[in-house]
């Protein structure tokens, strides 16, 4: 087989593996989810873009369902989390890559480090961690709804200073794609390694923290985004 039909021919996760390649080969070591969910579109526009808008946006979504998870790429052993939404290909992956690209077959390999044989995804718990740790939802769960402040909420979205509008359409939808994720992944006796227990309870409560901070904070969201496409340069054509 010709190695660039061989290329074509690729499942989602090796696509999304010829990304990590790429990124590295630039020089991008290591690289965020972020970089990699816009690489893989980039490469593979019609694979990973938004239905409807497969030329405009990446669905991120198809990205992080095949980094995360039973099957994901970490589990496999050819991505390595290597800090908080940060990743490096390891060697394995490397060379699935070359094969990839010479036409050869692809097996698995060896089960990643960053995830316990049956345990939960080590990226998911780091999300949900996160959120049990935030100010908003230390508030909600404490009836001290009225106290909490937009800031609190953008804390809990990860939602920073400086963001574009499109930063912040991409952030929220990955918010909301990770959610689905957890809900995926959990199972009856979902421990994390600090000790609390995940059901789907708790993801309940999650999501109505969420639904409650979209609800009061929609307007400040809207005007955070309108700032921002405000304050974006815009490209004037050159005068003749």
């Amino acid at each position: 087989m010709n190695p660039a039909d061989a290329i074509g021919e690729c499942t989602v996760p090796e696509k999304i593996l010829i990304a990590a390649f790429d990124l590295e080969s630039r020089g991008e070591t290591p690289f965020t989810a972020e970089a990699l969910i816009v690489c893989s579109w980039k490469n593979y526009p019609k694979t990973f873009g938004l239905k409807g808008f497969w030329e405009q946006h990446p669905d991120s979504n198809k990205v992080l369902a095949s980094i995360m998870g039973e099957k994901g790429l970490a589990k496999k052993g050819w991505l390595q989390k290597v800090g908080q939404k940060l990743y490096i290909l390891t060697d394995d992956g490397k060379e699935v890559v070359q094969r990839l690209r010479q036409g050869e077959p692809v097996t698995l390999s060896r089960p990643a480090k960053s995830i316990k044989p049956g345990g939960f995804p080590m990226e998911l718990e780091q999300f949900v961690q996160a959120i049990f740790d935030s100010v908003s939802f230390a508030k909600f769960q404490e009836q001290r709804r009225a106290e909490i402040a937009f800031t609190d909420a953008c804390r809990f979205w990860g939602l920073v200073d400086g963001m574009s509008a499109e930063a912040i359409d991409t952030r929220m939808m990955e918010f909301a794609d990770t959610l689905k994720l957890v809900k995926s992944e959990i199972k009856p006796t979902t421990t994390l390694s600090s000790g609390r227990s995940l059901d789907l309870d708790e993801l309940d409560f999650i999501l109505k923290v969420h639904e409650f901070l979209l609800d009061r904070f929609g307007r400040n969201l809207a005007m955070l985004r309108h700032k921002s496409q405000r304050s974006e340069p815009v490209n004037k054509p050159a005068a003749p």
